[in-house]
């Protein structure tokens, strides 16, 4: 019992380092490149790929300084390709407060008038694209920056689009637009864009012609997307990769006003997701067979030797789907009574005589403080179930009790759908779905 006040103890005080930064970090691209190098359709492509996930650009363009009275008279004397040309504190807060989950107003730059007019409103998103000539420049946005893409465009093509775009789009006359090329466009680019390419990560000869990097820096940003920072500590956790679908049902079962016939379904449904998941990380051995075509195909047979533990009784809720999942699958029970989360009493247990024998799949929906999940695992361990063989499913993981659990039994596999933020001062997951079991077997009423 002193160990698990320990434990509690630890995470009422990870409670507040975690609570500071809720927020997920987003994963921020820089890109840059020369002035109708093909940027804006680079970045476009990747938005259009990236589609089930949320995702913001943020031009560098917006962020030019006003010009002033004097400045307006000879305005096309103005070098906007100079790095004084842009408000760069303005950027950084910008970023700072997406960076932390946070609404902003980015300005709007009009070139016509050559001010912020008006503004709009950008929510945070998992992917932040900053995009712009010189977004390379300022070390402190490189910094912040988790890719950083050169787009690579013949000088010739970047200056037929630069005629077409200007004159078309700005309203300029041609003859200005060739005059500020060669005044301060192709000596900004020689002395101050192309020095950045070499921060550049990954650099794209053709720009949006390119379709075989780009496809490659989608995979890229998937992969790094699907992985939580707390899977970077812990390789045996895995949280399953998130969609719009995954994330509305996610908002139907957290939103306190749905119905007890609704929670229900779209739990089962998340928790059918989960199951699947966590029974791909189960051992298989190759298996060839005969198709109706006469065809050899070669495949890999299930495990059989493997076992169910609910921990009642929220536990119980995930038991259907795992059944729907595994057909005849046995399935034992743990009975942990909670003590005001300051301790956890085992009561009851019944579990397969040989489940020492087998893998188990233990259902928790909610991994909160990791007490509980302590105390089920250590008691599986005594029963001779070697670790390794352990697959902790749940819906929604503290934290906290990821830490917890993770670092008492390192070779366990966790799999869950989210990671939440963290816990509250009375031990309760945040944002959390409210107490599971009563919303799930319809005893909150009272």
């Amino acid at each position: 019992m002193d160990g698990m006040q320990a434990m509690n103890s630890q995470a009422g005080q990870a409670t507040a380092s975690v609570n500071e930064n809720v927020h997920k970090q987003p994963f921020i691209i820089g890109v840059a490149g020369g002035a109708a190098s093909g940027k804006t359709t680079v970045c476009d492509m990747i938005i259009e790929q990236l589609h089930d996930q949320r995702v913001v650009l943020v031009n560098q363009d917006s962020f030019y300084h006003n010009l002033t009275t004097e400045e307006l008279t000879r305005a096309h004397e103005y070098n906007f390709d100079h790095p004084d040309a842009f408000d760069n504190e303005k950027l950084l807060s910008v970023v700072e407060m997406l960076k932390h989950g946070r609404a902003v107003d980015i300005p709007k730059y009009d070139f016509r008038s050559y001010k912020n007019n008006v503004s709009r409103r950008v929510n945070p998103s998992d992917v932040i694209i900053l995009e712009g000539i010189l977004i390379f420049h300022d070390p402190r946005v490189r910094e912040m920056m988790n890719m950083k893409i050169f787009v690579d465009t013949d000088a010739d093509v970047r200056l037929a689009r630069r005629i077409r775009r200007d004159t078309g789009e700005k309203g300029r006359d041609i003859s200005i637009v060739l005059d500020q090329y060669s005044k301060f466009v192709k000596p900004a680019f020689d002395d101050f864009i192309l020095p950045t390419k070499k921060y550049a990560d990954i650099i794209i000869p053709r720009g949006g012609d390119n379709h075989v990097a780009i496809d490659l820096i989608v995979q890229h940003i998937r992969t790094k997307l699907g992985q939580h920072d707390l899977c970077k500590i812990y390789p045996n956790l895995y949280v399953i990769h998130s969609t719009f679908q995954i994330r509305g049902m996610h908002t139907l079962i957290r939103d306190a006003q749905t119905t007890k016939h609704d929670f229900v379904f779209y739990a089962d449904r998340l928790i059918r997701l989960v199951v699947e998941h966590g029974l791909g990380h189960l051992p298989f051995i190759e298996k060839q067979v005969v198709t109706p075509t006469e065809s050899v195909y070669t495949g890999v047979d299930f495990c059989k030797r493997l076992c169910g533990v609910s921990i009642i009784r929220s536990g119980e809720s995930m038991e259907n789907a795992l059944r729907a999942c595994c057909k005849g699958i046995k399935i034992g029970k743990i009975l942990i009574h909670r003590e005001g989360d300051n301790g956890q009493q085992l009561i009851y247990e019944k579990l397969p005589q040989d489940i020492s024998d087998r893998h188990v799949l233990l259902l928790d929906p909610i991994l909160g403080t990791g007490n509980s999940a302590v105390q089920a695992i250590s008691l599986l361990l005594k029963k001779g179930v070697p670790e390794a063989n352990i697959i902790f499913l749940n819906l929604i993981s503290a934290p906290q009790g990821v830490h917890v659990v993770c670092r008492r039994f390192p070779r366990i596999k966790i799999v869950t759908s989210e990671i939440e933020t963290g816990l509250n001062q009375e031990f309760r997951v945040l944002p959390g779905m409210g107490e599971f079991g009563d919303r799930y077997f319809g005893t909150d009423d009272e």
